[in-house]
């Protein structure tokens, strides 16, 4: 009897024991099951073609003797030097050659990116991609372009009969544009496919010196970054992108910084970086001629104890701009490569090293630009906040927009005013 109880227990035993490793096997079916389907879910998502090599002949032959890294490293110094000297003539060039750039760049890197999402959702036979994708550009371009281009160019658009009904009646006309693409996109609804092709509309809707200093603190800072990288990384510092190091990092950050420095002190001594562009209705052509504003006139700054100690100094002089710059600066060294970071995020998730292959070593142009989106936009943020005045042209369309008697109202209230101030009688006697 108890033998067959010893018996009894053991077959229960292995019973339980048959049962767990059932169980097991279960649950590792169903871990292999999900994973193969996360594997199937993954290859099911079409891959965007890899771009060949695009280096030139000349500089593979003379490079053929390197490793690949300093290879690499070559072919991006030159190309790069060539970019720079690129950048320096179009400034040469002035601000009309570089609103035309500035808007071939946007278009060039609104382009790669919807190469790649038609590479890779084409086989789904969404209408009117690319056709809504480019009409959506044209409506912010319009949109957001149109005033500005009204407030400084005011002369020329209230000559022109269409530019002032454009200027006049621009929000409608956006508003419009917009509903007309809205229309559009509902129209090219496909049943099977709502979900993507609500998650891509989604992305759709999504002086001189202002322009020059933020733009050469992002290029400083990816040189200066790369060079501290390359020579001194060790540490890594985001997953999304390998090769950033802690190094590299910190050390574009001060290096950026400085250059924002110094750059804004040469820059500032010259009206042709510090003038906006303006409209002469008598010469009938663009001039760029201004007295500088107190931002880009030289003005004492006290120096705090510590540097008074080590310089000697008890005052220092500057320009305001340069105070702002150090902002600029260290927005683009901290804050810049993010915008780095969210296109790396953007070419794993389709599984793409470059956004094209336009610039040997660099990839496409968006590869080079997608910090200065980020960038851009905190330096209109920040110009709107603590730079920008009052626009006297604007107050002027907004003048001449009134009726006759409000006009008059308006110049007797402003002649008071200084009259008041003692301004008026002088301005007589200059006249």
């Amino acid at each position: 009897m108890t033998e067959l109880r010893h018996r009894g227990a053991t077959d229960k035993e292995l019973q339980h024991q048959n049962s767990e490793d059932k169980g097991s096997e279960t649950e590792g079916k169903e871990r292999d099951g999900a994973s193969d389907n996360e594997t199937k879910s993954d290859s099911g998502v079409p891959e965007v073609p890899v771009s060949a090599d695009d280096t030139p002949e000349v500089l593979n032959k003379a490079l053929s003797g390197l490793s690949s890294r300093w290879k690499n490293w070559w072919v991006r110094g030159i190309l790069t030097l060539a970019m720079i000297s690129f950048f320096f003539i179009i400034i040469y060039l002035g601000p009309m050659v570089l609103m035309m750039i500035v808007l071939c760049v946007q278009i060039k890197c609104f382009h790669e990116i919807i190469t790649i999402g038609y590479s890779v959702y084409h086989s789904y036979h969404l209408p009117w991609f690319r056709t809504l994708s480019w009409y959506f550009l044209l409506c912010v371009n319009y949109f957001f372009y149109g005033e500005t281009v009204t407030d400084y160019f005011f002369t020329l658009v209230q000559r022109e009969e269409p530019l002032r009904i454009l200027s006049k009646y621009h929000r409608f006309i956006s508003f419009a544009l917009y509903l007309t693409g809205f229309c559009m996109f509902v129209l090219s609804l496909v049943k099977k496919h709502y979900r993507l092709q609500f998650y891509m509309v989604s992305a759709y809707t999504v002086g001189f010196l202002l322009f020059i200093v933020p733009i050469s603190c992002v290029i400083c800072n990816d040189i200066m970054a790369y060079m501290f990288g390359f020579f001194f990384g060790r540490t890594p510092l985001i997953k999304l992108s390998p090769k950033k190091t802690w190094e590299g990092f910190i050390g574009g950050f001060f290096a950026t910084v400085v250059f924002g420095i110094l750059l804004s002190y040469v820059m500032s001594g010259y009206r042709f970086f510090v003038c906006p562009v303006e409209f002469n209705n008598d010469s009938n052509s663009f001039t760029v001629d201004c007295e500088p504003s107190e931002l880009f006139q030289l003005q004492d700054y006290g120096l705090p104890p510590v540097l008074k100690s080590i310089t000697g100094w008890t005052t220092v002089k500057l320009y305001p701009f340069q105070i702002h710059s150090i902002a600029l600066s260290a927005f683009a060294s901290i804050m810049g490569p993010f915008g780095g970071f969210f296109a790396s995020g953007f070419k794993r998730a389709f599984k793409i090293k470059d956004f094209a292959n336009t610039i040997p070593g660099h990839g496409g142009i968006m590869d080079r630009f997608d910090c200065q989106y980020l960038m851009a936009t905190f330096v209109n943020v920040y110009i709107a906040s603590f730079i920008r005045g009052p626009n006297p042209s604007k107050v002027i369309q907004q003048l001449l927009a009134l009726r006759l008697d409000q006009q008059l109202h308006i110049f007797n209230s402003l002649k008071a005013h200084l009259t008041e101030k003692g301004l008026l009688p002088a301005l007589e006697e200059a006249a």
